[in-house]
């Protein structure tokens, strides 16, 4: 039986860290490996889907105010700027 999908991004990260975490265990048999990826790359395509949908709502928000991200120096100025 297929698990449901995680209730919120958190939690979809943190089922991922454990998988994670018992795949590099390598205590898992074959088959549980197996599962455990299957299982993986569901959460990992539900948080792209999750990134994938809030920054389109970023961008929906911030119209044409959205700029690219510059890098600051130490003293304040623009890294471009040096």
């Amino acid at each position: 039986m297929a698990k449901s999908a995680p209730k919120t991004f958190e939690a979809a990260l943190e089922e991922l860290e454990k998988l994670v975490d018992s795949l590099e265990s390598g205590e898992l048999p074959l088959a549980d490996s197996l599962a455990a990826y299957k299982r993986g790359a569901e959460l990992l395509k539900y948080a792209q889907a999750e990134l994938a949908q809030v920054e389109q709502q970023v961008k929906v928000l911030e119209g044409d105010v959205l700029k690219p991200f510059v890098l600051s120096g130490a003293n304040g100025a623009n890294a471009t700027d040096e």
